[in-house]
């Protein structure tokens, strides 16, 4: 690597979009923005963050498919600070659904 260069340490990349989740954990959050999405996980901008190792079920709304994915998940991290966002990777993710978030992800990268 040469100076100003870093490697990205995550499996998949991040796209960042427009786009919005519910999320039920200890609390029940709607309409949520999502910050980024890979196929490995979310980022998700709320001031109700969960507690790290918390499993959640997310329903990730995808307007251009027309289609909506329901997902499990386990709070990775969390950030308490502004932005206040926390990232979840995707547990069980069954090959339909990965099939669909594979297909939305292309959608993304043609557009950027």
């Amino acid at each position: 690597m040469t100076a100003g260069e870093h490697r990205d340490p995550r499996k998949h990349p991040r796209y960042e979009v427009d786009a919005f989740a519910d999320m039920t954990g200890t609390e029940i959050l709607l309409n949520h923005k999502v910050c980024n999405i890979s196929l490995g996980g979310i980022c998700l901008q709320t001031q109700s963050v969960e507690e790290v190792g918390t499993v959640v079920d997310l329903v990730i709304n995808f307007p251009e498919l027309e289609t909506t994915i329901a997902v499990k998940g386990e709070v990775v991290w969390v950030n308490r600070e502004p932005p206040e966002d926390m990232g979840i990777r995707y547990v069980d993710l069954s090959e339909e659904r990965k099939r669909t978030l594979r297909k939305y992800l292309q959608n993304l990268q043609s557009t950027h």
